[in-house]
């Protein structure tokens, strides 16, 4: 085997671990982000699951934040609730943070 071939599947060894971390960081960040959401909804215990499912299944719809962004904010409009666009993505972006270091902290 030679130095390139060695190489090459190292880098798609990264990828693939970084592919893995991406999706459980972003998997925990739509379960806080469900949460929230769910707390200001009113939800507890089987709404509370049933909705944090709802979200994470939401994440599926379309690459990116956006369907999930918009799912919780759809929800939260729909109970007449007065979050802005800034504070859902505020509360994503922290969430994304406190997975990202949960993760390394656990795998270091």
């Amino acid at each position: 085997m030679t130095t390139f071939d060695d190489r090459e599947k190292t880098f798609e060894k990264k990828f693939a671990h970084d592919a893995d971390l991406k999706f459980k960081a972003e998997s925990r960040r739509n379960k806080a982000l469900a949460e929230w959401a769910g707390a200001k909804l009113g939800y507890t215990g089987t709404d509370l699951e049933d909705y944090i499912k709802a979200v994470r299944k939401a994440d599926l719809a379309e690459k990116g934040d956006d369907d999930v962004f918009g799912k919780v904010k759809a929800d939260l409009a729909a109970k007449s609730l007065a979050v802005s666009d800034a504070e859902i993505r505020q509360v994503m972006n922290e969430a994304l943070a406190k997975a990202v270091a949960d993760i390394e902290s656990s795998s270091g």
